[in-house]
């Protein structure tokens, strides 16, 4: 048994070692014409398949005469990631911002990735900021923080702001509006960098700062380089001191508590931070602040039932609601928050067009499904199928899904009645969008900053289909269900916009400003 065990673990190895290889020959292999255009042709009409909302923003004969130009303008063998540089603009035009394509990165063995778990690349430390048509440093996680504030002048001789025009093609805002193109370029920077460059060990990035020009270099080091010097050179072993039994019981306590307070906020290690944030603002309980990055990591259930609890005890007066960043998340989560944010019965979102019956057993079976989980859902089709079914109905023509969150619900029993302020800016989108859709339709808040990247109108998310390609091996990704509020408005392919436009500046930023919290801030006491 031990032996067919260890042949078993062999084999496996070796396929795995032989898959790697193979993908990565492959996405460096120069690809015919032929397979080029054929991987176009699939693309398009894996869109056309699954998208229910594919001609929202554009129309059939202006797509196809993008795809049809793309065709011809591949007249020569390419690698898959200068596939990659001409086909994510042209998806664009879709302008859908849930469809995106991946580029063809390296694959890595099992023990390959445990070396790189062991390391980290500097540059991933740096968080992007587009202000003022420059790139900046907004913040540094490393231990370089005289780098915040600092302009991106060039990163390996190409100009910043040349990357930057040639990042902004390469993914989608919802409908037309723009806002969202020079927030998202300076956030996901490293991001589009990496889909660009591929796998980097160094680079070197030319700085400025104030009068001073000067260049860094950035590498994969080990994880704990450059830690404190007085760890680094000392050899002496140090005695743990002994505690009493008190002080382990505190220990274990606190431990506890913040176990508990992670999984209630959200707890991101990569930024030490939480995704979730609530607090009062001065020496009372009058203006109460709550910070969400995303509605997805956390036990949000607890934290919103606390929060509004507190707003409730207080009889808080103003509270600052603050979706700045926020790329969204679950639907649940956005509907949960609205029953404290309202006094009256609402529907949350409406039925969602899809294109199939069975939305949920093509988001699970798809070419970049694992074959176990593809067995699993084989298994399980049946249990898909009846729950599809029962919940897709035909209405004129079209098919619709119907979420819990589209039946009519009554507000929380703690739903806080005092003035909101919203703010909002590019990075606004999904289901943060949404939540605002509702906000801004009711006239239930005073929003803040800039126009949301997400439409008001609603967007095509709540799952996903990945497809890869067969020849480049690039995925496109798009979402499978329209999921809208009961509102609308004119012209389509708007995000919600604010009541107080204000754009931050870099003064704003080097002398640590919030704008948008300050104008509140001051509003409310002119109020």
């Amino acid at each position: 048994m031990k032996k067919l065990f260890l042949v078993t673990a062999i084999l496996i190895l070796l396929w795995s070692c032989g898959s790697v290889k193979k993908y990565n020959d492959q996405i460096n292999a120069l690809h015919s014409v032929e397979d080029l255009h054929n991987d176009i042709d699939k693309l398009y009409k894996q869109l056309q398949r699954h998208h229910p909302k594919l001609y929202q923003y554009v129309s059939k004969t202006d797509l196809e005469f993008k795809f049809d130009s793309l065709k011809k303008s591949i007249d020569r063998p390419i690698a898959s990631r200068e596939f990659y540089k001409k086909l994510a603009p042209v998806v664009t035009n879709v302008k859908q911002g849930h469809v995106s394509v991946s580029s063809a990165t390296k694959a890595f063995s099992r023990k390959e990735r445990k070396l790189l778990l062991k390391k980290k690349f500097e540059f991933y430390d740096l968080d992007f900021e587009y202000l003022e048509n420059k790139l900046w440093v907004k913040n540094t996680r490393g231990k370089d923080s005289t780098l915040t504030g600092s302009e991106v002048v060039s990163i390996d001789g190409e100009p910043a702001s040349k990357l930057v025009d040639i990042y902004k093609k390469r993914f989608a805002s919802d409908g037309y509006n723009t806002t969202m193109y020079n927030r998202a370029v300076g956030k996901v920077f490293s991001t589009l960098y990496y889909k660009d460059k591929g796998f980097l060990d160094s680079l070197n990035i030319t700085f400025k700062n104030k009068d001073s020009v000067f260049i860094k270099t950035f590498r994969r080091i080990p994880k704990g380089e450059n830690k404190n010097e007085t760890d680094a050179i000392s050899n002496k072993k140090v005695t743990p001191k002994k505690l009493t039994k008190t002080e382990k019981k505190s220990k274990r306590i606190a431990k506890k508590k913040k176990r508990k307070d992670d999984k209630k906020y959200g707890y991101l290690s990569k930024r030490k931070q939480y995704n979730r944030n609530f607090d009062f603002i001065g020496t009372d309980s009058a203006i109460a602040f709550m910070k969400l990055r995303s509605f997805t990591k956390g036990h949000y259930k607890k934290f919103y039932k606390e929060s509004f609890a507190k707003l409730d005890s207080a009889k808080t007066k103003y509270f600052v609601l603050d979706l700045r960043d926020n790329g969204g998340g679950r639907i649940a989560e956005i509907d949960r928050l609205y029953s404290y944010l309202t006094d009256q019965d609402y529907q949350f979102i409406s039925e969602s067009e899809v294109n199939s019956r069975i939305p949920f057993l093509k988001f699970f079976m798809s070419n970049t499904t694992p074959n176990g989980l593809k067995v699993l859902g084989g298994l399980l089709s049946p249990i898909f199928i009846a729950q599809n079914l029962i919940k897709v109905k035909k209405k004129e023509g079209k098919l619709y899904y119907k979420f819990k969150e589209s039946k009519v619900r009554a507000p929380n029993p703690l739903n806080y009645q005092g003035k909101l302020y919203v703010l909002i800016n590019g990075n606004s989108f999904s289901a943060s969008s949404l939540l605002s859709t509702h906000l801004k339709a009711t006239k239930r808040a005073t929003f803040v900053g800039e126009e949301t990247g997400g439409a008001f109108n609603g967007c095509v998310a709540g799952i996903y289909k990945i497809y890869r390609l067969p020849a480049t091996k690039l995925k496109i990704r798009m979402g499978l269900m329209q999921i809208e509020a009961p509102y609308k408005q004119e012209p389509d392919g708007y995000g919600v916009k604010p009541d107080v436009k204000i754009t931050p500046s870099v003064k704003d930023r080097n002398e640590n400003i919030d704008t948008e919290l300050e104008w509140v801030l001051t509003d409310i006491i002119k109020k």
